[in-house]
């Protein structure tokens, strides 16, 4: 493994005196089984996803890069939509398409993680509009941690997850399913759809976690929670999960971002920073 992770931290106006704190860490590692790490994420104030790469040893390398490296530039480019996004997603698919090495119709990544949308009122006596969007393409998760509950967000993008919708398959015979890898989305060479996104209010005392499923396959909801409830600090959070998903087997590669939210004016009421 790695160094330990680090925290990072940004502080949020959003106007008539209301300010939150946002502090972040992310890691990833190859696992103890893999020869390669075809994860990739982004862990950069507004944006933080997860990609995990199939298709292959360079294929797999090539679709989460080239994707987290095209949302990276749309964070530098300025404010960040749904629509920046999907046109980083497009830039991304040709760039994967234009690969020598990522030809075959297999090839993609999964895609999830959460961004800041913050929209500053024209009256400086008013807060800002601030929600947090979650997006989602494949299998990789995004949990959300408030009031003490866990949820999973995101829905898979797999056929074990349609399976288990149509009724056909419960939650305990998804385990070890031979169809358990198998997803029906991904960022790739294929047609293409949009994310599915979800918004939320910004509440103080929010954590996030944003995964690869070589977290999920080694550690239950239950798992991850603990960790979040015995970590404080996000980076912590991350190690304690990523020590605990190789020790647990690290049957793939593991990717982790855990985001904190906070208010900063501690004279403010409790609950939601916006409703």
């Amino acid at each position: 493994m790695t160094d330990a992770s680090t925290a990072t931290s940004q502080e949020v106006d959003l106007g008539a005196g209301d300010r939150i704190t946002v502090t972040w860490a992310g890691r990833t590692d190859i696992g103890r089984r893999r020869d390669s790490n075809q994860d990739s994420f982004l862990a950069e104030f507004p944006l933080f996803v997860v990609a995990d790469g199939m298709g292959g040893h360079a294929g797999g390398e090539v679709a989460s890069r080239r994707t987290v490296a095209r949302l990276h530039a749309a964070v530098k480019a300025g404010a960040l939509s749904a629509s920046a996004i999907e046109q980083a997603i497009d830039k991304a698919v040709g760039d994967i398409r234009d690969h020598p090495e990522t030809t075959d119709e297999g090839t993609g990544t999964t895609l999830t993680g959460v961004y800041l949308d913050v929209q500053a009122s024209a009256d400086e006596d008013e807060k800002a509009t601030a929600r947090w969007v979650s997006m989602n393409i494949g299998d990789s998760r995004v949990y959300l941690q408030r009031d003490q509950a866990m949820t999973q967000v995101t829905t898979d993008h797999s056929v074990v997850q349609e399976l288990m919708a149509a009724g056909r398959l419960s939650p305990e015979e998804a385990e070890g399913h031979p169809y358990a890898n198998v997803i029906t989305r991904a960022v790739g060479v294929s047609e293409q759809a949009p994310p599915d996104y979800r918004e939320f209010a910004v509440h103080d005392g929010d954590r996030f976690v944003i995964c690869s499923d070589g977290l999920t396959k080694e550690l239950t909801d239950y798992g991850i929670q603990h960790f979040l409830n015995e970590n404080a600090d996000p980076a912590a959070a991350v190690d304690a999960m990523m020590t605990a998903a190789l020790e647990n087997g690290g049957r793939d590669n593991v990717t982790v971002i855990v985001v904190n939210v906070a208010r900063v004016d501690e004279s403010s009421p409790a609950g939601p920073v916006l409703d």
